[in-house]
């Protein structure tokens, strides 16, 4: 993870890290389903495999991402 100093000195993870850390987290709540944040959309993304075949989702945040996965594997 990258870091950049604080202003109390302290290392600070920098967008980009916390980012890719929220990612992992989405991916090891949902094996199988990738996650990405998209530099240019700003949006989050995920491809969740399904037996009907994968299924792109695009959401604002990690929260509503973690929330439309959850919607999608429910119904199908």
């Amino acid at each position: 993870m990258t870091a950049e100093r604080g202003a109390a000195g302290r290392d600070e993870p920098t967008p980009a890290a916390l980012r890719a850390a929220t990612a992992r987290g989405l991916m090891e709540q949902f094996p199988g389903v990738r996650v990405w944040y998209g530099e240019a959309t700003g949006s989050w993304w995920a491809m969740v495999p399904l037996r009907i075949g994968p299924r792109l989702l695009e959401a604002p945040s990690p929260q509503e991402l973690r929330e439309e996965i959850m919607s999608l594997r429910r119904r199908g």
